[in-house]
């Protein structure tokens, strides 16, 4: 087996379990074995800022029919949100991790904390808001770990304040890198993108979310946008079923001033189109059983980012991300199913 290579090494620091207001860093002993690169520290975290959703989970033989009635065979209540799961992504990848978003005043949102806090996600920037219910989704889990999703957005997309917050701009400032997503409303991302563009802090959209046009005014401060195949044929009119087909595509995103395009394409793997350069495709890491995808994209572009804020090159980035998703696919939930760093190591091992 060769050796991983070095710029793939860990830097082996994760937060401490304590979910005291204010999280110290110590090594992560079962990293130990991996040299640090002393250099590069202390890490600037990530800043995630978006969704956080209670998951309704239906375990289903098949989508119904109009006017059809079937029977689940479970259901249960998780954790999630894209923005909540990228966070415990992060966290768990063993990265200082910041989440700024949403809750209402309910069990749901308790829910969310603990989650959150159990993934060493710093939340001191969440809001409690009165009144409005916590966003939560209904996850239609089929056969095979396909699933549909309907979203409710309560305090996700309700009562969000005029402007950011003196805390907030602060944390955005000093971020290493900021990942958005559409589950909020675009005001609400333009103003996040906008203050860390203006800080030199590189931003990730997410397309996942709403089904609706992207503004200019946000899309002209991304570094990064991110759809899956099915997103990116929405964004730009085109087909997307072959390589040639979303390199058509992606070529529009470039004329409307993205620089950079990830595109995510489940059981195909991912490419990364970086505006004059060529493309970097990333086959999937196959997973020994596919139990549930829901987490999958989020896990991808959460891992992918704390794989570029920690100086790695893009294959690399783009390595890890596959890696991490294939251990995410194969455990039901997405938070519960974001795996831990050491996972992800022991995997590209395997691998290399």
């Amino acid at each position: 087996m060769k050796a991983l290579s070095s710029s793939l090494i860990p830097h082996h620091y994760r937060l401490s379990s304590s979910h005291s207001k204010s999280k110290q860093l110590k090594p992560n002993p079962q990293l130990l074995v991996f040299p640090i690169r002393a250099s590069v520290l202390p890490l600037k975290p990530i800043v995630v800022v978006g969704s956080a959703n209670a998951d309704i989970y239906l375990e289903i033989p098949r989508l119904p029919n109009p006017g059809e009635t079937i029977t689940a065979s479970t259901g249960h209540t998780l954790a999630g949100g894209k923005g909540a799961n990228q966070a415990c992504c992060g966290g768990k990848l063993a990265h200082p991790t910041y989440f700024l978003g949403q809750v209402g005043v309910d069990g749901h949102g308790r829910l969310i904390e603990e989650a959150l806090e159990e993934g060493d996600v710093m939340i001191d920037g969440m809001r409690k808001v009165d009144g409005v219910p916590t966003g939560h989704a209904v996850v239609m889990l089929m056969d095979g770990g396909e699933n549909s999703i309907v979203v409710v957005g309560g305090a996700n997309m309700q009562n969000w304040p005029e402007s950011l917050g003196v805390d907030d701009i602060d944390v955005l400032r000093n971020a290493g890198i900021v990942l958005l997503q559409r589950e909020i409303p675009d005001w609400v991302n333009i103003q996040v993108a906008e203050t860390a563009k203006n800080a030199g802090v590189p931003v990730i959209l997410d397309v996942g979310g709403r089904d609706e046009p992207i503004p200019n005014q946000l899309l002209k401060q991304i570094d990064i946008l991110s759809p899956n195949e099915t997103e990116l044929a929405r964004l730009t009119g085109m087909p997307t079923e072959t390589p040639s087909e979303i390199s058509q595509a992606v070529s529009v995103l470039h004329d409307m001033g993205v620089k950079q395009v990830l595109v995510k394409l489940g059981a195909k793997g991912s490419v990364l189109f970086v505006e004059g350069e060529e493309e970097i495709w990333q086959p999937v890491i196959e997973a020994s059983k596919v139990v549930d995808t829901t987490g999958a994209g989020d896990t991808f572009t959460a891992a992918f980012a704390v794989a570029l804020v920690e100086g790695k090159t893009r294959n690399e980035c783009l390595k890890f991300a596959a890696a991490a998703a294939s251990l995410c696919v194969q455990v039901k939930g997405a938070i519960p199913s974001m795996p831990e760093r050491d996972s992800v190591i022991k995997l590209l091992l395997c691998h290399s």
